[in-house]
């Protein structure tokens, strides 16, 4: 993974992506002072006068690049990307953003990639292993229906994945269904998920010993050896496993102690505990949670 696909605020550290403090500094004031009230163009300017580096490494911002950061979700972290951003700040953004848009006229287009819901990023086929996308049938209409379809439901015009078709509220009832069954047995969360063994990777090793040989020699000039160390990074980061199994459980305790049963679809804790969603074509659905643990709903 090149560092420039990296969403700001992040950087590729011995293999593994970590927060870029300097620049995370900066991405957490443009959430909390768009929050108080600061426009996207006055925070793009700003930047700009700052000579801030953007995406493309130019200190040159408007409007729509300043959104886009607003609405990058791996800015809540995942498990690849360290959380940046709480997700109470991030949905309270995503609400101001709503409102803005109201009040200058504008509309968020529903079928816009950009365009946030709690399932977002989180559904996956498991008949074709693509993702889940919302599409919105008659919108504007009395009519209007909105589901969940495989992207490849529809290739080229012809149908390519027959997994079934999901509704908001079809999903929210499954959760509802899990999450209720975690709260009256607690001791669930107490399952250790079985650790994957660590996958060989003969790249990582090539270029591991070909360092070793050079530093062996007394060779640290060498125009040689800084390329080498940024391949072994690179390799080491497509096998890499983060260990963040402990913290995730407690995450996940915290999240559930305490409660209740829900009678309502709760977007924050979903967000909260909820790493992917995998759809069967025969009725099931999967929950894979942050912990590692799995359940299964029927749709």
């Amino acid at each position: 993974m090149m560092q420039r696909h990296m969403p700001i605020g992040y950087k590729l550290a011995d293999g593994k992506i970590q927060l870029d403090e300097p620049k995370a500094a900066v991405v957490k004031k443009i959430f909390a002072d768009y929050l108080s009230g600061v426009s996207t163009s006055a925070l793009a300017k700003r930047l700009t006068e700052m000579g801030f580096p953007n995406a493309n490494n130019k200190a040159s911002w408007n409007h729509g690049s300043i959104g886009k950061i607003l609405e990058n979700v791996k800015y809540l972290g995942d498990e690849f990307y360290p959380q940046m951003i709480s997700t109470e700040l991030f949905e309270q953004v995503q609400k101001h953003r709503r409102e803005r848009c109201e009040q200058l006229g504008r509309s968020i287009r529903p079928n816009s990639q950009n365009r946030q819901y709690p399932f977002t990023g989180k559904l996956r086929c498991g008949e074709c292993g693509e993702v889940y996308r919302k599409y919105i049938e008659n919108c504007g209409r009395a009519s209007e229906k909105s589901f969940w379809k495989c992207k490849r439901y529809i290739y080229r015009n012809r149908v390519c994945c027959r997994c079934g078709f999901l509704a908001d509220e079809q999903l929210e009832k499954a959760f509802l269904e899990t999450a209720n069954r975690i709260i009256a047995r607690m001791q669930i969360l107490d399952r250790k998920p079985k650790k994957e063994p660590i996958p060989n990777n003969p790249e990582f090793n090539s270029l591991d010993q070909r360092i070793k040989e050079l530093e062996a020699e007394g060779r640290y000039s060498s125009n040689e050896l800084p390329a080498l160390i940024f391949k072994r990074a690179q390799a080491f980061y497509k096998t890499a496993r983060i260990d963040d199994v402990e913290y995730n459980a407690e995450k996940m305790n915290q999240a559930f102690s305490g409660r209740q049963p829900l009678a309502d679809f709760d977007e924050e804790l979903f967000l909260t505990v909820v790493k992917q969603i995998t759809v069967y074509a025969d009725h099931r659905l999967v929950f894979e949670f942050i912990n590692g643990l799995t359940m299964e709903a029927a749709y």
